[in-house]
């Protein structure tokens, strides 16, 4: 029998803070450690990158879930408190805010 995949219909974006980075060479570890922990149920889309940030972009079906699978792949390479995530359906202009908790920045892309 077929496994059913739902439809992957929302952008995770997790954001990091340029500041709270020494370098950017964990960006070829984390795609390959997101890869293995996320397997098939999440695409990545890849990244962007400003003055101040770094936007890594994946589609998701459930958003929570896969944010929950990335933050201990992040917490395992020490990234985790530089770190925004948020989502939206794809196409959409609204983000909901995964992380960090009671955050009162409102998520934006550059």
């Amino acid at each position: 029998m077929a496994r059913y995949n739902p439809p992957m219909q929302y952008q995770l974006i997790i954001k990091f803070w340029r500041k709270s980075l020494t370098d950017e060479g964990f960006l070829a570890t984390i795609e390959a450690e997101l890869k293995q922990a996320l397997g098939d149920k999440v695409e990545l889309e890849g990244y962007d990158k400003s003055p101040k940030e770094i936007n890594l972009f994946m589609m998701t079906a459930e958003p929570k879930d896969t944010f929950r699978r990335v933050r201990s792949v992040l917490e395992k390479l020490g990234l985790v408190h530089g770190v925004s995530a948020a989502y939206r359906l794809v196409g959409g202009a609204r983000f909901t805010s995964l992380w960090p908790l009671r955050s009162t920045r409102k998520f934006t892309l550059p």
